[in-house]
């Protein structure tokens, strides 16, 4: 499935924002996320990291790591997602 179909999923709650960009970096500051030491030429983008979701679009578990190259091993995903059952 592409992204596309991802946010347009039926099975994505609507308590979940379908969103591609984020102008004004709205979302971004809803979920507290800014990355408040980006340079300028930057300002408004989230530190990235990722969210585990449940159906009711409960937030159950976040995972970010410091480093904007970094990302999670698969085996931490999967990890969080077992113990956000």
């Amino acid at each position: 499935m592409n992204a596309l179909g991802f946010i347009y999923s039926p099975h994505l709650p609507k308590s979940i924002p379908r969103k591609l960009s984020d102008a004004g970096s709205q979302t971004i500051d809803a979920y507290g996320i800014r990355n408040k030491k980006a340079p300028e030429r930057w300002k408004g983008i989230p530190h990235l990291g990722t969210f585990i979701v449940d159906q009711k679009g409960v937030i159950r578990a976040k995972l970010f790591l410091e480093n904007y190259r970094d990302r999670h091993a698969g085996e931490a995903v999967i990890k969080a997602l077992k113990e956000a059952r």
